[in-house]
């Protein structure tokens, strides 16, 4: 990463929740997110990548401070994030923005959808009025909705339509990065194409910095210039998005691959189907998280006693696997 200036930077990030177990309601730490460390750079794209319960949401949450983690540090453009408070958290609110998965469940059904995307202009008291009108109907046409559609209620729209609100709503207070939590996983897939495409002239067209949550590898191939990828609350691997999906280092990345489908009949692609279930979050394995899964073929007592470290495995790109 030298010669990438970071501009999101995270650094040994923890968040546990307590979770109530047995007849008592004895309260044991769930472990969401452990020591996750990451940079970004201003415009880049960054693709986190893992299956259900991998902690992918929980960290998109941390990022914007609506969720406050137990350890570690997120600095955005030089700013200690978790330092800041009353103003100056909503100041940062206002540069760094996120577009939840469920477009109708982040959305008020009560209130018409012109509304909602009025609501944030009002708050930070960037518009009020006529000014304020004419905005949400630019940030409408923008996003590719029609301005009349600002009177209805987030029922009478598609999917689609409710994530493009979801996103100009976001995009109301200017902002200069977007936490996306899988923003396209609950659409149709001609719907996906249209939403990327979308995301992808607001990149060009705003100059936006993007956190791109996914478990899909073929959204995350068209979208990120880097990837993370997260298993069990870690990073496991991490490069640019060429190295890593060209070249994957961690077997959990290798298996990830394997189920992305190729558009060639004539191509032939081994698929590596992982045995069991993810260990729970309750009670990690010791050794790498990964053992009881891994498929790779040198797997030893090593694995199950020492957990490996995230370290370079080829140039700008880390794994955290004893034999990557």
């Amino acid at each position: 990463m030298s010669d990438r200036t970071p501009w999101l930077v995270v650094e040994r990030l923890r968040k546990t929740f307590p979770v109530a177990r047995g007849m008592f309601g004895r309260r044991v730490p769930l472990y969401a997110v452990t020591d996750v460390s990451l940079a970004v750079a201003r415009g880049e794209t960054l693709g986190l990548v893992g299956e259900s319960g991998s902690g992918k949401t929980t960290l998109a949450r941390c990022l914007v401070r609506l969720e406050t983690p137990d350890a570690g540090r997120i600095v955005y453009d030089g700013t200690d994030v978790l330092a800041l408070g009353g103003a100056a958290l909503r100041a940062f609110r206002r540069r760094v923005q996120i577009v939840f998965q469920d477009p109708y469940g982040s959305l008020n059904p009560r209130l018409r959808v012109g509304a909602a995307v009025r609501e944030p202009l009002e708050i930070h008291r960037l518009a009020r009025g006529q000014e304020a009108h004419d905005r949400v109907a630019a940030l409408f046409a923008e996003v590719g909705l029609d301005p009349a559609y600002r009177d209805r209620f987030p029922h009478e729209l598609s999917g689609g339509q409710r994530q493009r609100v979801g996103i100009a709503r976001a995009l109301a207070v200017g902002p200069e990065c977007l936490v996306l939590d899988e923003p396209v996983s609950a659409l149709d897939v001609s719907v996906q194409a249209q939403v990327l495409a979308l995301l992808r002239d607001l990149q060009r067209h705003r100059g936006l910095t993007y956190v791109f949550i996914a478990h899909d590898l073929a959204v995350v191939r068209q979208m990120a210039t880097r990837v993370a990828v997260m298993y069990l609350g870690r990073i496991v691997e991490e490069g640019p998005a060429d190295a890593v999906l060209a070249t994957p280092r961690h077997p959990y990345t290798v298996a990830l691959l394997s189920a992305v489908p190729v558009p060639d009949p004539a191509t032939q692609r081994r698929r590596i189907v992982l045995p069991g279930d993810p260990p729970s979050p309750l009670a990690p394995p010791p050794g790498c998280p990964f053992h009881p899964r891994c498929p790779h073929p040198q797997k030893d007592d090593r694995c199950r006693q020492e957990l490996p470290a995230l370290d370079e495995k080829a140039p700008d790109q880390r794994a955290r696997c004893h034999y990557a």
